[in-house]
């Protein structure tokens, strides 16, 4: 069971890592500060965005690696 739980710990850490990778920056450089106010007020489907499903999916694969980091110290 450990080495399972371990296994599953290592697949979502690298979950973790590839979607953090896959999502834009937050910065948009100058032409973020020019245009910006038009994008949010233009944007109503942000949720639907893949910036935001990947922002969705971070916080869940996180939250499982930090939970089976949890119940892999108490095991150990």
């Amino acid at each position: 069971m450990k080495l399972a739980l371990t296994i599953l710990q290592l697949l979502s850490g690298l979950v973790v890592t590839v979607v953090v990778l896959m999502q834009s920056g937050k910065s948009a450089g100058l032409s973020g500060a020019i245009a910006g106010g038009a994008e949010t007020f233009l944007s109503k489907g942000k949720a639907k965005t893949l910036d935001a499903k990947l922002a969705k999916a971070t916080k869940w694969v996180a939250l499982a690696f930090v939970i089976l980091t949890m119940v892999l110290n108490l095991i150990h």
